[in-house]
């Protein structure tokens, strides 16, 4: 009896430790299958993230095959000898500045024309798709406030963009000059830009945004809009150039694509610069920042200022809309050239662009709309020039490399 007893006590033990034993089997099987699931949906998330990636970057890299956008006359095709020879063997002598890859030289071709000529370095990749970017989407651009490609050169290793020739560089240079290469001062002469000048110059570079984001379909984002890329002719009228890093927009009303953030410190909306988010409000945001810098003359960062004055929208942007403290932001030279009147409205329109919403900035139309009033279109000769003419290229279909 007692032997019966052990035993079926002994059998209920065993029993007991098999049932936790599979119990315990069972979760530890469980929690297996857990892992393997979720490490399953993190290898198919990884793997969607890529395609979406790639995705991304084949559509940028054709994104201006999509330009609807007609083209009328093609590029012309320099050989490296003929571009050679137009600046005199790429002699230091030439230069005139730093393209977005590269060295710009002044030269001289066969026919006797002016022009421009960016040497892309040996930078790699970025380099040359800057370089592409460029040649596909200035062929099927054309504005008389967008500087014109002429022509290109693509021999084995060398790549080099040909363009109209600005005979006053960038607006950069006149407003705080600063040499970029101690050979381009004996080139480009800074001159003081009186009130007039510099609401025209406004008001050109205002244009050529509002061709890039109201004239084509889908708009274009300049993305690196700032005083260097704006350049000025011999009468000092503006054209918006540099547009290597230019990326499509979104087709829909409100929309965006993201991207990389790239950019000039300064001129990068905050928005962009937080999320890679890019719209054409951000290019409304960097050409807020340029008026800024028609209005004070003074760069975007500068960190030697006094505190409270090292970054400019932050400086100038509590006094923009303040009548009594607008002037104090003014830059020096233009005392004596400007109406109240038109301080207060060209600093209201600045103070729109620069908002820290981008759904507050006003779209690059209204821009326009807002300065035609104030630049007068019968005007004497500028001071600070001699004529320039808009006889741009018209452009056509993009080559293909």
């Amino acid at each position: 009896m007692e032997e019966d007893y052990g035993y079926r006590r002994t059998a209920k033990i065993a029993l007991v430790a098999i049932m936790v034993l599979a119990s315990v089997a069972v979760f530890a099987l469980l929690v297996v299958f857990a892992y393997y699931c979720y490490i399953l949906n993190k290898v198919s998330n990884r793997r969607k993230s890529l395609k979406k990636v790639e995705d991304a970057n084949l559509n940028e890299k054709s994104d201006f095959a999509n330009l609807q956008v007609v083209a009328e006359k093609g590029l012309q095709v320099f050989t490296f000898k003929q571009l050679h020879s137009a600046t005199g063997g790429f002699s230091k002598s030439n230069v005139i500045g730093h393209g977005g890859f590269g060295l710009v030289y002044r030269g001289v071709l066969n026919d006797g024309r002016k022009v421009a000529i960016k040497f892309m370095d040996q930078a790699g990749k970025q380099g040359e798709e800057e370089f592409k970017v460029e040649v596909e989407l200035l062929t099927r651009l054309h504005s008389p406030y967008l500087l014109a490609l002429l022509g290109y050169c693509s021999d084995s290793n060398h790549k080099l963009l040909v363009y109209e020739f600005m005979a006053n560089g960038g607006l950069q240079e006149h407003l705080y000059p600063v040499s970029i290469d101690f050979l381009v001062d004996s080139i480009i002469t800074p001159v003081k830009l009186d009130w007039e000048t510099r609401l025209r110059i406004a008001l050109e570079a205002a244009k050529g945004l509002e061709y890039l984001h109201e004239h084509v379909s889908p708009p274009v984002i300049h993305r690196d809009f700032k005083s260097s890329n704006i350049l000025l002719g011999k009468k000092f009228h503006a054209k918006v150039s540099d547009f290597g890093l230019a990326k499509l927009g979104p087709d829909r009303a409100g929309g965006h694509v993201s991207t990389r953030v790239l950019g000039t410190q300064g001129y990068v909306a905050p928005e962009y610069a937080l999320t890679g988010h890019l719209t054409t409000k951000s290019d409304v945001y960097s050409y807020g920042v340029v008026l800024l810098e028609l209005l004070t003359g003074r760069v975007p960062v500068d960190m030697k200022r006094p505190p409270g004055e090292g970054v400019l929208v932050s400086w100038a942007l509590p006094l923009l809309t303040d009548r009594e403290k607008v002037v104090k932001i003014m830059d020096p030279s233009l005392e004596g050239q400007y109406s109240m009147k038109e301080v207060v409205q060209v600093a209201a329109i600045a103070a729109m662009c620069v908002q820290p919403e981008a759904d507050y900035r006003p779209l690059m139309a209204d821009v326009v709309q807002s300065l035609v009033p104030l630049v007068k279109t019968q005007r004497s000769p500028s001071k600070v020039g001699s004529c320039s003419s808009f006889n741009s290229p018209k452009l056509s279909p993009g080559p293909t490399f």
